[in-house]
């Protein structure tokens, strides 16, 4: 059995594939770019937005159900709508309207339908951890992950998210009571609601850095270091947070997607969204996973591409 590397050694490699990567930062980008075309990325996308639409309103439903016995349901709603706006420009409003419209009927929720949405609410985990595994084939052809483990993460993640809501809101309620409050200083006043809405803002993204690099951690199979995903998970909310503002001033400004699409604009822009954030999610895995190809001799090892064919 090979020597296990010491936290020490860890420590350099990482160090090295640093220096690697800021000496050639467009030969690295490149790198990651086609790695991500040959694990067919946009496609892998696809498949975990169209789960992820399945998934999202009975996964809120649950949060809403179990949380509202500990917080008040309105604001709830209010932390769970400035957050959907991050995931979903311009689009909560109907989720959160089919949100109040359940919550006001829940009493008719049985057993067999509390046990629909919790299979559902799983399956996005489930096919995300399938994508994971094509972006870091080279962790999967080492070892194997337990369909035990597999079959309860997305469970235990759920869990894990109601507890990060909770927290969320809790904090976010703080920070608007805050905004309410004014500052005298010299015998002026000033409001806090703007430091209020700036310390709201960078609690979003911290929030979203974190949940971004807790996926990284659990999805990939193997032990991740948490460097390497805290790279992944800062790379892909940066872009997100470029993609989220673009995609809401097009929606707001040039878009003519409700001439075309009619009664269907909702389902196809949360859709549209979802798979602009999945795609950015995978990317994000994907530097993660060529960050880890760069070898000790500094050159970065070429990837296995995804084969959908018989080769030639």
């Amino acid at each position: 059995m090979p020597p296990q590397p010491s936290p020490a050694d860890g420590l350099r490699l990482i160090a090295h594939q640093a220096r690697y990567v800021l000496r050639n930062p467009g030969r690295f980008m490149l790198q990651t770019i086609k790695a991500f075309r040959a694990n067919q990325g946009l496609l892998l996308a696809g498949a975990v937005a169209y789960y992820a639409l399945l998934s999202i309103v009975p996964l809120l439903i649950l949060f809403m159900i179990a949380l509202s016995h500990v917080i008040d349901e309105r604001e709830l709603l209010t932390t769970l709508g400035r957050y959907l706006e991050w995931l979903l420009p311009s689009q909560s409003h109907a989720i959160l309207q089919e949100l109040a419209e359940f919550m006001a009927h829940r009493d008719v929720v049985g057993w067999l339908v509390f046990g629909t949405m919790l299979f559902f609410s799983s399956l996005a985990f489930t096919v995300l951890e399938n994508a994971m595994s094509v972006i870091f084939v080279h962790r999967v052809a080492i070892r194997r992950r337990h369909f035990l483990v597999s079959a309860l993460m997305p469970y235990c993640y759920i869990l894990f998210l109601g507890m990060g809501l909770l927290i969320v809101t809790v904090v976010a309620g703080a920070l608007q009571s805050v905004g309410q409050e004014n500052v005298a200083v010299f015998g002026y006043v000033f409001s806090l609601h703007g430091v209020s809405g700036v310390l709201l803002y960078l609690l979003g993204v911290l929030g979203e850095i974190l949940l971004l690099t807790s996926l990284y951690m659990v999805m990939p199979v193997g032990r991740l270091s948490w460097p390497h995903a805290l790279l992944g998970g800062v790379t892909a909310a940066l872009l997100w947070e470029i993609t989220r503002h673009l995609l809401f001033w097009y929606l707001s400004t040039l878009s003519q997607v409700a001439v075309v699409y009619g009664s269907l604009t909702t389902a196809i822009v949360v859709l549209l969204s979802l798979e602009l954030g999945a795609a950015l999610l995978l990317f994000g895995g994907q530097v993660i996973a060529e960050f880890e190809r760069v070898a000790i001799d500094g050159e970065q090892c070429e990837p296995e591409p995804m084969q959908t064919t018989e080769p030639l």
